[in-house]
């Protein structure tokens, strides 16, 4: 049986600690004593929201263009699998096809409004970058405020600072260009390019 600290708890039922911590006293709310503090079974959890949210899960997936869509559909494949092996339930599969730095995508604002309506109760992603290129930990926090758990399959550790910063850098002049250009034009392509000849030669 799985167990939520009050911290971790309280955010999953959209209330605070203190809040929290007076309804276990008082009886409202189920939890086991360790120790000094207190510890609240998923069921219980699981009851007080009714089952709405917690089994719910969004998938997120995304690639930076559209001769990438071949990756977009393994990427959603293994997602469903891997979703279907945890025995979670997907409610949503949303995708897009832009820069992980474009923050007028399709797919993140649906994402955004289930988080905040409370119909959903984990997002599933492949790499953190797949959901936004920087602050992830900003949105963590915000999701997680709403009682929803980012949930990262692949850990980024295995990159080095540098190969982070070559991607990032390589993100911000595909972004730029695209704005510049057009996302089609041979012009972005070349800029891209020549930047990526530049970091190899480097």
């Amino acid at each position: 049986m799985r167990l939520y600290r009050t911290g971790k708890a309280s955010q999953l039922l959209g209330i605070s600690k203190p809040t929290l911590i007076r309804k276990i006293k008082s009886g409202e709310i189920k939890a086991y004593r360790v120790g000094k503090e207190y510890r609240i079974p998923e069921s219980e959890i699981k009851r007080l929201l009714e089952g709405k949210t917690l089994d719910k899960v969004v998938i997120y997936a995304r690639v930076s263009s559209r001769d990438q869509k071949e990756d977009l559909g393994r990427q959603v494949e293994y997602l469903k699998n891997y979703c279907s092996s945890k025995g979670y339930q997907v409610v949503k599969i949303l995708t897009d096809i832009s820069s992980g730095l474009n923050e007028n995508r399709r797919g993140l604002k649906q994402l955004f409004k289930l988080v905040e309506g409370g119909e959903v109760g984990k997002v599933v992603i492949t790499y953190r970058d797949r959901l936004t290129r920087f602050g992830f930990k900003y949105l963590e926090q915000y999701f997680n405020s709403h009682g929803v758990e980012i949930e990262v399959i692949f850990d980024d550790e295995e990159k080095t600072p540098e190969k982070e910063l070559v991607e990032d850098l390589l993100a911000i002049v595909t972004s730029f260009a695209g704005k510049l250009y057009g996302m089609r034009s041979h012009k972005k392509k070349r800029l891209v390019e020549a930047v990526k000849n530049a970091l190899r030669d480097d």
